[in-house]
């Protein structure tokens, strides 16, 4: 008997967001091997988009300005939105994948659990008491902003809980792990599904 490989064309995509209050291009393939080029102006940020990177096996080229002077919030959340839309753009028609993707990630102390539905819909229900307000320059409060504006223009319904951490920083590199891990599992290629949308209404 013979096998077949099978091949799909690579998903990629590339978006632009301009505003008054940023300017963002993300690059990525989906399908790639964790390359990184990320430049946002909030180290502990571009340390996390690392993380999607590395963990999700996406090769991800951010550039970001934006008005850092005032706080980081502008640039957080546009990049998500960035994010979101470059993924539903290179994600295409989701014939054959597999949808939904989960993983738990820990870090010492701290343990995080990620669940995504690439559904069409965009929720999010995240559960983060983070113990602290700052991670170097990066206000904790800000990883829910960049999810929200993931979710929205991605169209993903995500949950996030941190099970348990005391260390901050730890506490946001499982989230940014997990969700990273639980992500490439939804995009991944379902071989005994290959053609078809994994949904009973024919769409997604």
């Amino acid at each position: 008997m013979t096998l077949i490989a099978m091949t799909h064309a690579p998903r990629t995509a590339e978006v632009s967001r301009n505003t008054t209050e940023t300017q963002i291009t993300v690059k990525l393939n989906l399908d790639g091997t964790g390359v990184a080029k990320l430049h946002t102006g909030i180290g502990f940020f571009d340390h996390m988009l690392d993380q999607i990177a590395r963990h999700g096996l996406i090769d991800l080229d951010i550039h970001a300005i934006g008005d850092l002077h005032i706080d980081g919030h502008h640039t957080v959340e546009d990049v998500g939105i960035a994010f979101g839309q470059a993924v539903h753009k290179a994600v295409g028609d989701k014939k054959g994948i597999r949808r939904y993707g989960h993983a738990y990630v820990p870090l010492d102390e701290a343990l995080s659990r990620v669940v995504i539905d690439l559904s069409g819909r965009p929720g999010l229900v995240m559960h983060v008491p983070f113990k602290s307000g700052m991670v170097g320059e990066f206000d904790t409060q800000l990883a829910y902003e960049f999810f929200q504006g993931f979710v929205n223009h991605a169209f993903v319904t995500l949950h996030i809980d941190n099970l348990r951490g005391e260390n901050a920083h730890h506490q946001a590199e499982t989230v940014f792990k997990a969700f990273a891990r639980a992500l490439r599992a939804a995009l991944e290629h379902d071989p005994r599904a290959a053609g078809v949308i994994p949904s009973t209404k024919g769409t997604l």
